[in-house]
């Protein structure tokens, strides 16, 4: 694997049953129909052709420039950016999408920034990052010099500095963790919980085992186990004022 992928990682290259659920997940909390979407780290665009067949105005960026032209072919209003400067004006977005981008990016406490910045008050910021407690690391791992790709079991249960020497080019998150990079911003949370994978593709190969994977950890999710899911699915809504709300749980505690 070369050493973008290894440090930006993969985009989503084709459409699957894990996608349709996180998008079915991002209207529930966020709908789009008739909203100005800004999708952070677009890749090669796959969610921005659904926001756009929900009825959205989809905006895109990407910090690889060749996700960027990819995604060019079918869309518009594409641009190559970082996460930590959009070039937005503030207040433009109604929903901002940062799909599995922060444990990327060099500064995530930034990125957050930039995201809330562009939001207009009373818009959402939808938030997917890898989990700490999940017991696999999806994105491999380094041993020296040599990097090893796979899901590498109970390397996320290390303590930091050892996770940091084995996983210098991801972040996984706790739930404080995630939540501590809005400290300080004018937002509250509507949902935060974390969710289990999609199996698609040990569906692709065994398709029996990947309907009973997702029965049994779906469910996990309306327990206490869900915080063990491969990644934390936060909302935050930009607040309209200096009235302060009632945050919703986090991931350990049972929502009604």
């Amino acid at each position: 694997m070369d050493e973008k992928r290894i440090k930006l990682g993969h985009p989503s290259y084709v459409w699957r049953e894990g996608q349709e659920r996180r998008f079915n997940l991002i209207l529930r909390y966020a709908p789009v129909s008739g909203k100005r979407v800004l999708d952070v780290g677009c890749g090669i665009g796959l969610y921005l052709r659904k926001f756009e067949e929900s009825g959205a105005l989809p905006y895109g960026v990407d910090i690889d420039e060749e996700n960027i032209v990819a995604a060019s072919e079918e869309l518009r209003n594409l641009a190559v950016a970082s996460a930590e400067f959009l070039p937005f004006r503030q207040e433009a977005f109604d929903v901002v999408l940062l799909h599995e981008v922060l444990e990327h990016v060099a500064d995530d406490r930034m990125a957050v920034a930039e995201a809330i910045r562009v939001l207009r008050p009373g818009g959402k910021a939808v938030v997917f990052v890898p989990n700490r407690l999940y017991p696999f690391e999806t994105h491999g791992f380094f041993l020296g010099s040599r990097y090893f790709f796979g899901n590498i079991p109970l390397i996320n249960y290390l303590p930091n500095f050892l996770r940091r020497r084995l996983c210098p080019h991801v972040r996984a998150y706790t739930s404080a963790g995630l939540r501590k990079l809005f400290e300080g911003h004018p937002v509250r949370f509507l949902v935060h919980t974390c969710i289990y994978p999609g199996y698609d593709k040990i569906a692709l190969r065994r398709p029996r085992l990947a309907r009973w994977l997702r029965h049994i950890t779906y469910a996990l999710e309306g327990s206490p186990l869900r915080i063990f899911g491969l990644s934390h699915f936060l909302v935050v809504e930009k607040l309209k004022g200096p009235e302060t709300f009632p945050e919703a749980p986090g991931p350990g505690h049972r929502r009604s």
